[in-house]
């Protein structure tokens, strides 16, 4: 299968050599699997949050880009309306695409992932009669790492639907049908950035003002031309155990903006709120009000680290950046979880971090926050010296560095059916 080396330097870069390896044995591992040459290639890249911590879910604006590290997948369409799918490391799985009614019993699985893609796209124009589908899925996108390596997976497998079945979609189709999928036929309730991130590519600023609708900016901008890496860090904290920290910050936000009558803090007059914050400390709590204040202003950060790349002004993004940073864990308050003394990782990770820069770049809690993984922006000449500073004292391998890609999921390899 021809694999063109420009597409590929353009998608990873430096890595693009030892990715051809990797596709090359994607193919490999297909045929193996399903005794049969596969005829098509795709993938769809993980995402990164760059700016705009929680304000999604308060329908806010959010700076996010994709990265290299990706899900890819070999397919082969089949004569029978069943799709196979494996992904590596997980259970085999089979869906009759003739039977897309959701079942509850699925919920939570690979497989009611898959058949609520399938619904989705169906509606979408999708004509299984056409025949069904072989997909072997690797991933790159480390699970947990807060690269949203399910969004991956899903705007991979409805660009495979989207270009196997001539749907004709776009890519905001693509995210909203992986959204689709994962709250009604997983049962996950989920925003819409990550498989916004995924589907569009690049550097993408998204105002959620219309959470139905939002508006997509893609920012025509090479991150590395302004000298600095990004650099995933593991705080060694997991999610585990954390759902009632994280369902507490929206429950917060709308203690909040039903004091004025509405649903979510983009609706409130921040003067409004400035002016009734010793109400809203009897009503809600100092840590509620803190949490808005960082939900008004991080909106508005988000908003100017777009504007602050795309004038080059590097400087005044990495100064927002810290102040998100500061925000998250003094106002947002998603660094440490409620009562935790001995096991503080997130903070002290920051804090490693912030020791290792000395001054230089910025560093942020990422994502959902508690546990996972902290961003930092890293000046390249000293992105050596930064890991192995921060590894000295978290342990090896908790440092990753990402690149931005400039493409969301698509086919690369093979041609159209």
């Amino acid at each position: 299968m021809n694999l063109s080396d420009a597409r590929l330097r353009r998608l990873y870069g430096a890595e693009a050599d030892k990715e051809r390896a990797r596709l090359e044995s994607l193919a490999a591992f297909f045929a193996a699997r399903f005794g049969r040459e596969p005829e098509r290639l795709y993938r769809a890249p993980g995402r990164v949050e760059i700016g705009g911590n929680h304000t999604d879910h308060q329908h806010g604006c959010v700076l996010a880009a994709s990265v290299t590290l990706d899900a890819a997948a070999a397919v082969r369409r089949r004569a029978d309306s069943v799709i196979r799918l494996e992904s590596e490391g997980y259970s085999f799985c089979e869906v009759d695409l003739a039977d897309t009614a959701l079942r509850e019993e699925e919920k939570g699985t690979t497989v009611g992932l898959v058949r609520g893609m399938a619904a989705r796209f169906a509606g979408l124009g999708a004509d299984y009669a056409q025949g069904g589908l072989d997909i072997y899925v690797t991933s790159r996108v480390p699970s947990g790492s807060g690269l949203s390596s399910s969004a991956a997976f899903e705007v991979l497998l409805g660009q495979i639907l989207n270009t196997e079945y001539k749907c004709g979609a776009d890519a905001e189709t693509v995210a909203k049908a992986g959204q689709f999928a994962e709250n009604v036929y997983f049962g996950k309730p989920s925003g819409l950035l990550d498989q916004i991130a995924s589907a569009e590519g690049g550097l993408v600023a998204v105002d959620f003002n219309d959470p139905a609708n939002p508006l997509i900016r893609r920012l025509d901008i090479d991150f590395e031309r302004f000298g600095h890496e990004l650099y995933i860090i593991d705080s060694g904290a997991g999610h585990e155990n954390l759902t009632a920290e994280y369902a507490a910050i929206p429950l917060d936000c709308r203690k909040i903006s039903r004091f004025f009558g509405a649903e979510y803090l983009r609706d409130v007059d921040e003067d409004e709120f400035v002016a009734a914050v010793p109400q809203l400390r009897e009503l809600a709590g100092d840590r509620a009000v803190l949490r808005a204040m960082h939900i008004f202003a991080e909106n508005r950060r988000a908003q100017a680290e777009a504007r602050a790349l795309e004038r080059g002004s590097f400087d005044d993004f990495l100064e927002l950046v810290k102040e998100s940073g500061r925000s998250s864990a003094l106002y947002l308050q998603n660094v440490i979880p409620a009562g935790a003394t001995a096991h503080q990782e997130m903070m002290l990770t920051l804090a490693v971090c912030e020791k290792a820069l000395g001054g230089a770049g910025a560093v942020r809690v990422h994502g959902g926050g508690f546990g996972g993984t902290a961003l930092a922006v890293v000046p390249a000449e000293e992105s050596e010296a930064f890991a192995a500073k921060v590894e000295r004292s978290l342990g090896s391998g908790r440092v990753r560095r990402i690149r931005i890609c400039p493409e969301g999921g698509a086919l690369i390899a093979g041609k159209e059916n």
